[in-house]
């Protein structure tokens, strides 16, 4: 039986609809598991979705709201309180049932601040050496590399240690979570991947590989990866 995997969705601008990008779910399919959408729903909720679901991806979307990481609005752009609270709460119940999780773009930033990290709100603010995140190629296309720490896991998943990556953000993780190392960079020393150092399959990519995987098939080696520890979790219930 192929395994569940919950992905958090957002809302459209006129927040009437669930929406969520198709890489997300193909890719999981793709990989072997059974996809479910999780909208942004009232985190009573998260208790019983967290229960339902083998692991979790956070998908990317509009920006955290930075009173989650103590911090005034400085640079913030959208945001989705909805999103926020059931995301943090439905976080909450499967760290604590110590399930697998893979964080993408917006998803690593929640993922960051939950465990205790911040972030940078604009990197254009404050962060003058950045490289430029927000490309404007085709969403499928590796626009900047980084450099993955060797022996971490997502250089093992990968089987590399430099990777070009597709990026479309503004924010970034500035202090990294405790209980979590930084895996990946880009050239101007932004985070581009965490880790959890010791708990089960905990990672999150700034990048977005469920737009990449279709082209380039070691984008489809993380998914296989999460899916896997997803099968492995099942397996102990």
């Amino acid at each position: 039986m192929r395994p569940v995997v919950g992905i958090t969705a957002g809302f459209d601008p006129d927040r009437t609809r669930a929406v969520l990008h198709r890489g997300y779910p193909a890719a999981i399919a793709a990989a072997g598991g059974l996809p479910v959408v999780l909208p942004p729903l009232d985190p009573v909720l998260a208790p019983g979705a967290a229960e339902a679901i083998d692991g979790l991806m956070l998908s990317g979307g509009p920006d955290l709201d930075p009173v989650y990481f103590g911090a005034e609005p400085r640079g913030s752009r959208t945001i989705c309180p909805e999103r926020d609270r059931f995301e943090l709460a439905l976080l909450e119940q499967v760290v604590g049932r110590d399930k697998p999780i893979l964080a993408i773009c917006r998803g690593v930033q929640v993922l960051n601040v939950f465990a205790g990290g911040d972030l940078y709100q604009d990197l254009n603010r404050e962060y003058p050496r950045a490289l430029q995140h927000e490309q404007e190629a085709p969403d499928w296309y590796g626009t900047h590399k980084v450099r993955l720490v060797p022996g971490s896991l997502v250089a093992r998943i990968y089987g590399c240690e430099e990777l070009r990556v597709n990026t479309f953000h503004h924010q970034a993780l500035r202090r990294v979570a405790p209980g979590f190392r930084a895996s990946a960079h880009a050239a101007d020393g932004v985070v581009e991947a965490v880790e959890a150092v010791d708990r089960g399959f905990v990672v999150g990519v700034q990048w977005h590989p469920e737009r990449m995987w279709e082209r380039d098939d070691r984008q489809l080696r993380l998914f296989r990866a999460f899916v896997a520890a997803c099968t492995g979790r099942r397996g102990t219930e």
